[in-house]
């Protein structure tokens, strides 16, 4: 994929003599100044793909039509919802055998402990029937346990990044240093809308109710980095206009606003012919896509149209704008007018202390709500073609951060092992991947013996992010490896240069 192929597709006879005329220049310029010139940087690159991509596109038949990407920030506890460990209790406060640990790093908030005390989990733990032997789910998900039946639930996910922005720009664009693309735009890019009065990829931002402060979120976590603007996430919001600058000004009407931007996208395209800047096309759709969304978005946001069994599915939360319950109706909304990526931001996962408190309040807020999504799906038949993602950007320690009673503990960050599931669009519903050992510490093979795995070469049995994202694009057709996009001088994609496709994931 060359976004140089690109820009020569929308390169009229007037532009490729008028840029001959200076190109020479610029040619003779850099052979007087040395060959370590770098001029102009990155490629520009047009709003559509090459017609001889879009032709390849989708590599292989989709599973997958529609993302929706319920993230979880901060690091869920594996150990308290998924991740059942029965031989804990026996070794509360005991030190962690250094076995176990094997001097991996821990981040400087218990770095300085004197100890590493294990801490069981306080929380029940049920198995709950599925196309398997099984599914043990934690109390405090009682509503998502009812439907272990649809989900994959991974066991054995890994990173390498330790500190949260680091972590999460990690999972959601394929590096830990911000300016790539974000596995939204991605997909945007790569398969394009399904919807011409709304954005491909719309990101919808979730209260909470569990620690009160939380991690930042930045919105180059939904951006397009170095991919043509018009494919980054389009933020929604909960009070006020669903989408900034939406609402023509008082004493505007529809009918000078039309008048307004077919002058500006004269302008732009005169500049275009001009020029040949792809972002100026994008900039002409962008101003287009907004038009239409004063129409479309308002009669999304409308949930009056909803019967009461809906409300009544998703539980009382889900009329109150801006609640988990309430975005994950509104991600169904979206799936049925064929929003190709939706992602649900979750805020408050960082139980550093007084987890028992507050990790059943940040269960709460998102149990009834993730299992009446997927009951929904299945309801109106979207479910089969749409893949739900449950899950954060790291896990927890087994050992406890500060003061440990039987009572009260908390957990510091765990990139080692942690759980996520994954739902519908092709999946392997009703099964479980993946071990860990008895601390939920390492990941292991079925006979218990550790497995070190590394994200240069794919490990069955553990799912590397990379292999995540890989998994993923393969389930809405794309090749991840094919997936590319060259800027300054080199080809960049989702997976970066790793990542393995997860058959057993799938069905």
């Amino acid at each position: 994929m060359n976004p140089l192929r690109e820009s020569e597709l929308l390169m009229t006879r007037r532009q490729l003599f008028g840029k001959t005329a200076y190109g020479i220049g610029t040619a003779a310029l850099g052979s007087m100044l040395g060959k370590d010139l770098d001029i102009g940087g990155g490629a520009a690159t047009s709003g559509s793909l090459p017609k001889e991509v879009a032709d390849m596109i989708p590599h292989f038949a989709p599973k997958a039509k529609r993302v929706i990407y319920l993230f979880m920030s901060g690091g869920p506890s594996q150990m308290d919802l998924w991740d059942y460990k029965p031989k804990l209790p026996d070794k509360f406060d005991e030190d962690l055998p250094e076995e176990i640990r094997k001097g991996q790093r821990i981040t400087t908030m218990t770095s300085g402990q004197k100890r590493f005390p294990v801490a069981p989990s306080k929380f029940k733990f049920t198995k709950h029937d599925n196309n398997q032997d099984g599914t043990w789910v934690s109390e405090l998900l009682p509503y998502t346990s009812g439907v272990v039946g649809d989900l994959c639930v991974i066991r054995s996910m890994y990173t390498e990044a330790i500190n949260h922005d680091p972590a999460i720009t990690f999972i959601q664009t394929g590096s830990q240093l911000p300016g790539r693309p974000s596995a939204g735009a991605w997909t945007s890019y790569g398969l394009g809308s399904m919807n011409e009065d709304l954005p491909s990829y719309v990101v919808l931002h979730s209260s909470w109710t569990g620690r009160k402060s939380a991690q930042a979120l930045y919105s180059r976590l939904w951006g397009t980095g170095f991919l043509p603007s018009h494919y980054q996430g389009v933020a929604m919001r909960s009070v006020g206009d669903p989408v900034l600058h939406l609402t023509d000004p008082d004493g505007l009407d529809r009918e000078t606003r039309r008048r307004m931007l077919d002058g500006i996208s004269e302008l732009n395209q005169m500049q275009a012919e001009e020029f040949g800047d792809p972002e100026i096309n994008a900039r002409i759709q962008q101003y287009e896509m907004a038009y239409r969304m004063q129409t479309s978005v308002p009669g999304l946001m409308d949930l009056s149209e909803e019967p009461e069994s809906t409300f009544e599915l998703y539980g009382p939360d889900a009329k109150k704008p801006g609640t988990f319950a309430a975005n994950c109706l509104l991600a169904r909304r979206l799936a049925q007018r064929d929003v190709r990526f939706t992602q649900i931001f979750h805020r408050g996962w960082d139980q550093h202390n007084v987890l028992p408190t507050d990790l059943p309040k940040q269960a709460k807020d998102i149990d009834q709500a993730c299992a009446a999504l997927i009951k929904d799906l299945k309801r109106t038949g979207l479910l089969e073609d749409t893949l739900v993602i449950w899950g954060g950007e790291f896990g927890r320690t087994v050992y406890c951060q500060g003061a440990l009673t039987r009572e009260n503990y908390g957990r510091d960050h765990h990139p080692r092992c942690f759980s996520m599931w994954m739902a519908g669009g092709g999946v392997n519903a009703g099964t479980v991947y993946g071990q860990t050992d008895d601390y939920s510490y390492n990941i292991v093979d079925a006979d218990g013996n550790p497995l070190n795995p590394s994200p240069t070469e794919f490990t069955p049995g553990a799912v590397h992010i990379h292999d995540l994202n890989a998994t993923m694009l393969k389930l809405m057709g794309i090749d991840h490896t094919k997936l590319n996009f060259r800027y300054q001088g080199r080809d960049f994609r989702l997976t970066d240069v790793h990542g393995h496709v997860v058959e057993d994931l799938i069905s």
